[in-house]
C-alpha cells in the first residue's frame, strides 16, 4: 500500500473515532443542560444517577482557582501534542487510545469555550459515597489513558523479552 494511502486511512480513522466521542459528548451535555435543572438528579439504577453540575476545574473539580483560560490553553496544547503523536504512532492500541483522548479533550474544550466550564452529569455511587460526577468526554479520556498505558506496558514488556 502506498504511504499516502496509509496516511489517509489513518487520518480518516482518527477523525471518525475522535468525532464520534466529541459529538456524543456534545449531544449528551446539551440534553442535560436543556432537560435537567442544575443540581437536580434522576435515578437510573440503584448506583447511578443523572445529575447536572458544572465543573470549572480539572478532574473532580480540582484546581478551580486557576481559571477557565488556563484550562483552555492546556487543552489546546494537549490536543496539538496528541495530533503530532498520532501522526507518528504505528501501534494500533496506542492509535485507538490517543483517538479517544483526542475526542475527550475536544469535547471538554468545546464546553469550556461555550459555557466557561464543563457540564458533568454521570453520578455513580454506593450508599452515601459518590464518585465525582463526570461526562462522556471524561470517560473517553480515562479509557484512552488506561489503554495508552497498557500499550506502553505491553511494548516495554515485549522489548524486555526481545533483549533477553
Amino acid at each position: 500500500m502506498l504511504q499516502g494511502d496509509n496516511f489517509l486511512k489513518k487520518a480518516v480513522l482518527i477523525t471518525l473515532i475522535s468525532s464520534l466521542v466529541t459529538v456524543s459528548d456534545y449531544l449528551t451535555k446539551r440534553l442535560i443542560v436543556e432537560r435537567v435543572m442544575p443540581f437536580e438528579h434522576i435515578d437510573v439504577l440503584p448506583f447511578l444517577r443523572i445529575v447536572h453540575v458544572r465543573n470549572e476545574g480539572a478532574a473532580f473539580g480540582t484546581f478551580t482557582g486557576l481559571g477557565n483560560d488556563i484550562f483552555i490553553f492546556i487543552s489546546v496544547i494537549a490536543i496539538i501534542f496528541i495530533i503530532v503523536y498520532l501522526s507518528k504512532t504505528r501501534k494500533r492500541l496506542e492509535f485507538f487510545s490517543l483517538s479517544l483522548i483526542l475526542g475527550g479533550a475536544a469535547g471538554n474544550l468545546i464546553d469550556r469555550i461555550k459555557r466557561g466550564g464543563v457540564v458533568d452529569f454521570i453520578d455513580v455511587f454506593a450508599g452515601k459515597w459518590h464518585w465525582p460526577a463526570f461526562n462522556l468526554a471524561d470517560s473517553a479520556l480515562t479509557t484512552g489513558i488506561a489503554l495508552f498505558l497498557l500499550s506502553v506496558w505491553r511494548h516495554e514488556r515485549n522489548a524486555r523479552k526481545e533483549n533477553r
